[in-house]
């Protein structure tokens, strides 16, 4: 009686998804999982609303020409620009429970253009009910009211112009990190008058705009990396780099140089620091985000920096002043994919009353310090990896997340800058195994700095299959040679079913593998 008391109070219960993106998605697969997964119990889940802006889920991964406002007046949240390629194996952030080759019927390359990513994004979760889902939806003000111990939600339904109203007991903020950016101010930028303009990497959308153009790239870490890079490879005349702490670090090609921060801007001409001045058409300022929730109230708004732990949080993800409220994906991440997913079963487990959050603030602060304090001795990029690593590992350990071999994932990060550091416009032609499937990935043929193409057809269809050997240590990274590339025609139809493989099935693979922790939620 006990239990079916418990499973009736948790059926009455509602919780709020702020945001469709990969980690919305994550949180939307894990309640989803919990109510598919075979086992002797039985769970109830609580009813789940996801809230999005867009007119599809996705995210930062769909891509839109649009910069400033979007066609109903709102600001447009993604930063996502044409020709991107995965900067990062595929193999470190690859979902263990629906591996890159199950949704394509074949492997692939490791480093994907953006279509391919979103298309294997948007399949492992083809199976979720669409009245989870409110698209067009943008969330207004979210109140907690600590009497009642619920949040009052004010939403505008962006296709019907009207405003709804809300009540839910958890909210699970999804909504990123990267749509409001970091802008910051040189004396005389108001002076500047080159061929090019000004701009954040938030409006950034087509390398080819900046074509015979000298630019002046501000920042140093991911961002200014890859859209310098995308501009080298479209046709830049010069690409100059603007650090603040230090120079990123690479073997850069002949027409790029690195300069230290900017002091001062005189019609074209910029200034830095070291004294030395250049002559640039155009600046792009990589300067990353802000953490920014408007529609939040400020006792439950997270505040402070982009880093890769956030003191705020406990494990993480609960909101240490008000754990009924949880933030997923807001740290700077090596792992993105996986470390959503891992951050989503830990909160779902939690609102399903399967892990005990400790009942004072200081029990929650105490638990958070232990890992400021590892963070603040992080200086390495090997160091960071193993961190995020750990914190992984911490939140798969309370769940039932299907297995991960996260240390192996680590060592990938860590090849990863090697060949970066080896070869920065060549480290997209390496090709991983991946430590879900153990497959080694085939090489893209067309080496990364001459594929105009980003296509998903012609990315997939010119995947080779390298030869392969039994020897780890001698076939674990690979590096394709692209003057004896194999190419087939672009046109060449890529193997891949029309549709991915429904979860149904993979699940049912997946729950043929013992599980730490199996369960089965009555719907």
């Amino acid at each position: 009686m006990a239990n079916e008391d418990r499973n009736d109070d948790m059926s009455r219960r509602r919780v709020a998804i702020l945001g469709a993106g990969p980690s919305g998605l994550s949180s939307l697969h894990s309640f989803y999982t919990a109510a598919s997964t075979t086992s002797s119990s039985s769970t109830v889940i609580p009813e789940i609303i996801c809230y999005e802006k867009q007119a599809e889920w996705g995210g930062l991964w769909n891509y839109s020409w649009r910069t400033g406002l979007d066609e109903t007046g709102e600001p447009v949240h993604a930063s996502m620009y044409r020709n991107l390629w995965s900067n990062s194996p595929k193999e470190c952030i690859e979902y263990p429970d629906y591996p890159f080759e199950t949704h394509f019927n074949k492997p692939i390359g490791s480093y994907p253009p953006r279509a391919v990513i979103a298309d294997y994004l948007k399949g492992r979760v083809t199976h979720i009910p669409k009245r989870w889902v409110k698209f067009r939806h943008v969330v207004r003000r979210v109140t907690y009211h600590e009497d009642i111990q619920k949040f009052d939600i004010v939403v505008q339904d962006l296709a019907n112009n009207v405003q709804v109203n809300d009540h839910v007991d958890h909210v699970i903020v999804a909504t990123g990190h990267f749509s409001t950016p970091n802008m910051p101010y040189f004396q005389g930028m108001d002076t500047f008058d080159g061929k090019g303009r000004i701009l954040h990497s938030h409006d950034f959308r087509n390398a080819a705009d900046f074509k015979d153009l000298h630019v002046l790239i501000v920042g140093a870490s991911y961002s200014a990396e890859d859209i310098g890079s995308q501009c080298y490879k479209y046709g830049a005349k010069s690409v100059t780099a603007s650090y603040r702490t230090r120079p990123m670090g690479f073997k850069w090609p002949k027409n790029w140089e690195t300069k230290p921060l900017v002091t001062k801007v005189q019609g074209t001409t910029v200034h830095f620091k070291d004294a030395s001045s250049k002559d640039v058409d155009a600046i792009i300022l990589c300067t990353g985000y802000q953490h920014s929730f408007p529609f939040l109230d400020e006792p439950i708004k997270l505040q402070g920096e982009n880093k890769i732990w956030l003191p705020q949080l406990y494990q993480g993800v609960a909101f240490e002043n008000n754990p009924r409220i949880h933030y997923l994906g807001m740290h700077q991440q090596y792992f993105s994919l996986t470390l959503f997913d891992a951050q989503a079963w830990w909160s779902r487990d939690v609102i399903l009353g399967k892990i005990q959050i400790p009942n004072t603030i200081q029990e929650r602060k105490e638990h958070s310090a232990k890992w400021t304090q590892r963070h603040d001795t992080l200086i390495t990029d090997k160091d960071k990896v193993w961190f995020q690593g750990d914190y992984i590992k911490s939140l798969i350990q309370q769940t039932d997340y299907p297995d991960l071999d996260v240390e192996a994932v680590n060592k990938i990060f860590v090849e990863w800058e090697h060949h970066k550091h080896q070869d920065i416009m060549g480290y997209r032609n390496n090709a991983y195994r991946s430590v879900v499937t153990n497959t080694l990935s085939p090489h893209f043929t067309t080496p990364w700095i001459k594929a105009m193409d980003d296509s998903m057809p012609y990315f997939l269809s010119h995947c080779k299959q390298a030869n392969t050997t039994t020897n780890d240590d001698d076939d674990s990274n690979h590096r394709q040679d692209a003057d004896t590339a194999d190419y087939r025609g672009a046109d060449a139809r890529p193997a891949r079913s029309t549709s991915p493989m429904p979860f149904a099935r993979h699940l049912n693979i997946l729950n043929k593998k013992p599980q730490k922790s199996p369960r089965q939620v009555s719907h």
